[in-house]
């Protein structure tokens, strides 16, 4: 495998509007980022990414840009964005930006002048088809709800748009709209910027016909993913991208893909792939309903264990996959992926653990890091996520109570991710000396970094530890190249894997039951335990016990 610059890194994923503000309006900012810095040097990240942080209506939170090469004011200037991409620099650290470029606002320029024209320069930037007899275009549910086809006013038109209304599609088979995407990409690498985070890459590609679906539902309509389904090329559009823009920097680039073909693999993550990494989704799509939220499953442990085994086996052989508990799609890891008997710092160690040293890079979630938890709210106006907002009405009208619908939302809301950032047991969590434009979670007072920075068997301290074993001079290479290989596959609640390079190798062995277990080893003596987050760990000399929600790495 040809070894690339960020294979060893470890990246951190920060959402700038709830991260840490620093001039008391509420909204996390660039200068609230090189604030913490150090602490997030310490910790131990190599690879910042920020959410968006372009200029923005923010029906989407960011994710509709109204214009691709200014800093919206909420967030700073083009300076503050300067000076922390040197800051971080001075660190040997790296900076990745979300690269939004399937759509864009309905404020930016280019829509503006479409609007007017339709049929001229500006509308062949995106999609706009004539209706059928009084209705849209096809049949194409948005991924929020309701018609993808959004009528011009006073005209026969509609445009597409797969997500939100605000955020019409743009049409990458127009060759002069993709040389100022290019152009636009490029622009900020040679800012300095390391790569990208692509968002939403896998759209777009269209069935050009945009032929109607079978309905799915009583609306008529039917899921507009469906459509990619059906399209053969985007390898294509990928490639051309990569060669007209991050192949020329050594980007790293981590892509949000969703409905790959099982034989792409390699066409996607391997030595000369469209990307340098995609995100693994195998578990956080685990539990997901068939008609939304209201219906969703809690995940079940064979299931996680299996989707991250197969995942891990699937790779190895042909690149890296980015792996995550969580992001500001999803809700906490540690609320959907650890039992309520579980949710306690060892549990949060435990699962912290199994994934940081997966075969990949990990990435972490702001909060993580110190466990941070879902957040309930007391109504659906205390929300401020268009998804959340569209699902607390669709289980409305499933029959839900109200409710219950907000128990829901507050099980699987993405503002449970994006709720502030927690570092102190001071008002607002000390994010804000404002009103925070989202309300911190209750449990500040419980988690938050400085409680966690002074106590040495705090999951933070422990974060640390996992992060250093990772990029120890003695054990980087194992982690970061070493082949994976699943252990104890038949015994229940157990997660276990081996990693291996030559002469070198370290298992992980995790209790995920409320049980002690006793698991048969190889000898095993104390000084081969690199980590454990428990105190205690009994070690015979043919097996290991492990007590509930304990995880050990040790060298075999």
């Amino acid at each position: 495998m040809e070894k690339k610059w960020w294979h060893d890194k470890v990246a951190y994923q920060i959402y700038p509007k709830s991260f840490k503000d620093s001039n008391g309006d509420g909204i996390g900012d660039l200068r609230g980022i090189i604030e913490k810095l150090d602490y997030l040097k310490e910790l131990g990240a190599d690879i910042l990414w920020l959410c968006p942080i372009y200029k923005s209506p923010f029906v989407d939170q960011g994710y509709d840009i109204s214009d691709y090469y200014k800093i919206d004011e909420s967030f700073g200037s083009m300076e503050d964005f300067d000076e922390l991409l040197a800051e971080t620099k001075k660190r040997d650290m790296y900076v990745i930006m979300d690269l939004v470029i399937n759509h864009c606002s309905d404020q930016h320029e280019w829509f503006q002048k479409a609007l007017k024209d339709p049929e001229g320069e500006f509308g062949d930037y995106f999609y706009f088809r004539k209706g059928k007899d009084g209705n849209p275009p096809s049949n194409y549910r948005s991924y929020f709800g309701g018609s993808a086809w959004e009528k011009v006013a006073g005209s026969d038109y509609y445009y597409l748009h797969m997500f939100a209304k605000q955020q019409p599609d743009l049409n990458w088979n127009n060759e002069k709209l993709m040389r100022e995407l290019y152009t636009m990409v490029n622009w900020w690498l040679e800012k300095g910027l390391a790569g990208f985070r692509i968002d939403a890459i896998m759209n777009v590609k269209k069935d050009m016909e945009f032929k109607d679906l079978e309905p799915d539902g009583e609306d008529g309509l039917g899921e507009v993913w469906r459509m990619l389904e059906t399209v053969d090329g985007v390898g294509e559009m990928l490639e051309d991208l990569k060669r007209n823009t991050f192949e020329k920097y050594q980007a790293f680039t981590v892509a949000e893909v969703s409905t790959m073909k099982k034989d792409e693999l390699s066409d996607f993550i391997g030595d000369n792939g469209h990307f340098g990494t995609m995100f693994d989704f195998s578990a956080t799509v685990l539990g997901n309903g068939e008609h939304g939220w209201y219906d969703s499953k809690p995940i079940q442990f064979d299931d996680f264990r299996r989707v991250l085994y197969r995942s891990q086996l699937a790779c190895q052989d042909v690149g890296f996959l980015a792996n995550i508990i969580e992001n500001h799609d999803s809700p906490r890891g540690v609320n959907r992926f650890l039992p309520e008997y579980a949710r306690n710092d060892a549990g949060i160690k435990m699962l912290g653990t199994v994934s940081v040293l997966l075969r990949g890079i990990p990435f972490l979630y702001q909060g993580q890091e110190i466990g941070m938890q879902n957040c309930q709210r007391d109504s659906i106006e205390e929300y401020d996520d268009i998804s959340t907002i569209q699902e607390y009405h669709k289980a409305l009208e499933a029959g839900f109570e109200p409710k219950e619908a907000l128990a829901v939302c507050g099980q699987i809301s993405r503002d449970n991710a994006r709720t502030p950032m927690q570092w102190d047991d001071g008002e607002n969590a000390g994010f804000t000396r404002g009103t925070p434009w989202l309300k911190t979670n209750p449990n500040y007072r419980r988690i938050n970094v400085k409680e966690q920075m002074e106590r040495e068997d705090s999951v933070l301290n422990y974060y640390k530890r996992l992060l250093a074993l990772r990029k120890s001079d003695l054990y980087r290479e194992v982690f970061t190249y070493g082949r994976f290989a699943p252990l104890f596959e038949m015994e229940e609640k157990i997660f276990a894997y081996e990693r291996r390079l030559e002469n070198t190798a370290v298992r992980v062995i995790a209790n995920f039951s409320c049980v002690e277990k006793t698991l048969p080893v190889d000898y095993l003596s104390g000084d081969q335990v690199l980590l454990n987050n428990l105190e205690e760990i009994w070690v015979q000399e043919r097996s290991i016990t492990l007590r509930p929600f304990q995880v050990v790495v040790v060298r075999s």
